[in-house]
C-alpha cells in the first residue's frame, strides 16, 4: 500500500509507524512527532507526490502535484526555485533538509558538512551579505554553497568561501631607479636595474633594453623607496604629483594600491587581470614556471551584482584554469572571497 500523509497547516503528517520508518530512515526526510509519526514540509511532500511515493490528504480529498504545488507557493517564499534545488540535490544523492531557523542560508546536508543559499538569476549578489554568510558557515565549520536557478530551471553551483592567498616569491630590495612618466606608464631604460626588476620579481615588461612599468607597479616602487620619476622634459615628480596624476586616469588606484601591496606582502607575483576582465592575475610561483593560479578582482565593501555578472567571471576564470577571487575592501580590511565552480 502507499504512503499517506495528511496535510495540517504548513506540515504533512504521516501516521503510519512503517511508513514513518521508512522515509525518515532510508530518505532522511521529515523529524518524528510523538507516536512515531512523521512531519514532513511541504518541500519534501511536494518532493514525494512528484516522485510518485505518497499520497496526500486534505479534508479527506486527494491533493494532486498541480494543488499541493500551489499550496506551497503560496506558503513558502520563492517556492519553486528551493523546490527545484531541493529536487535536483536529492536526485544527486544528498540528503539535504531545509533550514528553518538560520537566515540567508535554505539547505542544511544531513550528516554533510555543507549548507546550501538559494537565489534566482534575477537576483543581486551582496557580498557583504556573502561574507556574513561564509563567517557563519565557517563558524559551523561547514561549506557554504550557492544554488544559482535560471529562468529555465537548470542550476548553477558555487562553492563560496574566504581564501587564504599565498605564494612563495619573497620581496627584494633593489637599487633606486629612474623612470620616464609616458602617460599611463613608467619606462626605466637602465638595462641593469630592469633586468633586476623583471627577474626577480617579474615587474613591468621589456621595453626595448629597458622596462615598462604599469602606473600602480610605479607607486609600489615609488612607496618602497626603489624609484624617482620624472617627465619626458627632465623635470623630477614628486609623490602626491604622481599621485595625483594617476588619480586623474584611473580613480580606483588607491582601492587597488591597497590590495596589490597586501598581494606583494602575502608573497605573490601580481601582474595586471585586464584581458582577462579582472584587476588582477596573481602567481603562486614564478610566471616562468606556472601559470596565474588567481584572478582577482578589487571592490568595495557594499559591492553588489547581477549574477549574470557572477556567472560570466566564474566561467571565465574556469576555461582558463584559473580562480575568481573578489578582494573586498572594508576600512583597510581585505577578504579574499572565493567563487569556485562546484559539481555536487
Amino acid at each position: 500500500m502507499q504512503t499517506s500523509g495528511e496535510l495540517k497547516g504548513e506540515k504533512i503528517i504521516v501516521k503510519k509507524p512503517k511508513d514513518a520508518g521508512r522515509l525518515n530512515s532510508k530518505s532522511h526526510l521529515g523529524k518524528f512527532l510523538t507516536g512515531n509519526r512523521l512531519q514532513l514540509d511541504l518541500l519534501e511532500g511536494v518532493f514525494l507526490v512528484d516522485e510518485g511515493k505518497i499520497k496526500i490528504y486534505h479534508n479527506k480529498k486527494e491533493l494532486d502535484f498541480q494543488n499541493l504545488v500551489k499550496i506551497a507557493a503560496q506558503r513558502i517564499p520563492e517556492f519553486e526555485i528551493k523546490y527545484l534545488v531541493f529536487k535536483d540535490l536529492r536526485n544527486r544523492g544528498h540528503a539535504v533538509k531545509l533550514c528553518e531557523k538560520e537566515v540567508g542560508t535554505n539547505f542544511y546536508g544531513f550528516k554533510q558538512q555543507f549548507l546550501i543559499s538559494v537565489f534566482s538569476e534575477r537576483d543581486i549578489l551582496d557580498l557583504k551579505e556573502t561574507r556574513n554568510l561564509i563567517k557563519d558557515a565557517k563558524k559551523r565549520k561547514k561549506a557554504l554553497w550557492f544554488g544559482i536557478v535560471d529562468e529555465e530551471g537548470d542550476i548553477t553551483y558555487y562553492e563560496v568561501s574566504f581564501l587564504d592567498i599565498r605564494g612563495i616569491t619573497k620581496e627584494h630590495v633593489f637599487p633606486k631607479a629612474l623612470g620616464v612618466l609616458l602617460k599611463d606608464r613608467v619606462v626605466i631604460f637602465d638595462k641593469d636595474i630592469s633586468k633586476d626588476l623583471l627577474e626577480k620579481e617579474f615587474f613591468g615588461k621589456s621595453f626595448g633594453e629597458g622596462l615598462q612599468l604599469s602606473l600602480i607597479e610605479v607607486l609600489y616602487l615609488f612607496e618602497k623607496g626603489f624609484i624617482v620619476v620624472e617627465t619626458a622634459d627632465g623635470k623630477k615628480i614628486s609623490k602626491q604629483k604622481l599621485e595625483k596624476v594617476i588619480h586623474n586616469s584611473q580613480p580606483d588606484i588607491k582601492l587597488r594600491l591597497i590590495v596589490f601591496k597586501d598581494l606583494k606582502e602575502r608573497n605573490l607575483i601580481v601582474k595586471t587581470g585586464f584581458k582577462f576582465g579582472a584587476h588582477f592575475r596573481a602567481y603562486a610561483k614564478k610566471p616562468d614556471e606556472t601559470h596565474a593560479e588567481y584572478l582577482v578582482h578589487v571592490v568595495e565593501k557594499d559591492f553588489k551584482s547581477v549574477w549574470a555578472e557572477i556567472s560570466r567571471a566564474v566561467r571565465l576564470a574556469h576555461s582558463v584554469n584559473k580562480e575568481i577571487v573578489f578582494a573586498r575592501i572594508d576600512n583597510g580590511k581585505i577578504d579574499y572571497i572565493k567563487f569556485g565552480r562546484l559539481r555536487p
